[in-house]
């Protein structure tokens, strides 16, 4: 009893993942299914227009998927699974290190002119918004991230992050309670704030925030903590990198000190 045939929509949308138009696919498939067959007959198993056909065959035979047999009529075949996704894997490999190789140049590029240019600080409004924005800039860090920051901004989603990304990269966090449990590789210095005046109680939540430095190049500094009312500011520019580094010096150097 033959077996039943894998879900032809996956093995299509798998093989479009490759390079390969619907068509070109449909045709592919075809052709593993027999020794060899003519046009006419990919036509039939495929279903593939018959208009349509030789162009696939063409694009097939350019991509190095097939192979033709000098007969009349021509006869083509598939190249084996193995060797044809080995094919098109090699090509996506060559192009994106070709669209690697452009668009680092075009990166380069805004570096090289960055210091005449316009220095961006972007706003980020309310505290899911500023967690998304301390998520990504978490997730991309390679070296090193330094972290200032009230309870409320590390939420157990982030502290997770945290965790996992001192697996790879040199994690410090700097705040005035820890609930997170298990440290893993970070560095959690735990210091209480200083008692504030009477007065000024009101404003405390607003007062509250912190301050998130990854890889000594991207900063993000959050003020509040509210749910509708706590913003931040990110950016990425050299002045104000370097600014809030000096910052975190000066508090990191304050936490470390023992009690």
């Amino acid at each position: 009893m033959r077996s039943s045939s894998p879900d032809s929509a996956k093995v299509i949308d798998c093989l479009k993942s490759l390079g390969l138009t619907k068509y070109e696919a449909l045709v592919y498939i075809a052709l593993l299914k027999v020794v060899s067959a003519t046009a006419s007959e990919i036509h039939e198993i495929s279903t593939v227009p018959r208009a349509s056909v030789y162009t696939v065959l063409d694009q097939l035979q350019e991509k190095r998927l097939i192979s033709i047999a000098r007969s009349t009529p021509k006869r083509f075949a598939a190249l084996s699974p193995e060797e044809g996704v080995a094919i098109m894997m090699n090509r996506i490999e060559r192009d994106a290190a070709d669209a690697r190789e452009i668009l680092s140049s075009i990166h380069r590029e805004r570096i090289r002119h960055e210091q005449s240019s316009e220095e961006l600080i972007w706003n980020v409004y309310g505290i899911e918004n500023i967690r998304r924005k301390l998520t990504d800039i978490i997730t991309a860090a390679s070296h090193d991230i330094r972290i200032i920051a009230h309870p409320q901004i590390i939420s157990p989603e982030i502290r997770k992050m945290l965790k996992e990304r001192a697996e790879h990269a040199d994690v410090e966090i700097v705040t005035n309670h820890w609930e997170g449990g298990d440290k893993g590789k970070m560095r959690v210095y735990v210091k209480k704030h200083p008692e504030m005046p009477r007065e000024l109680d009101r404003v405390k939540d607003l007062m509250a925030g912190g301050i998130c430095i990854v890889d000594n190049r991207r900063v993000l500094v959050i003020l509040g903590t509210g749910k509708e009312d706590a913003v931040a500011l990110f950016s990425e520019t050299e002045g104000f990198v370097r600014f809030f580094l000096r910052y975190y010096s000066l508090i990191g150097d304050w936490a470390k000190k023992p009690e």
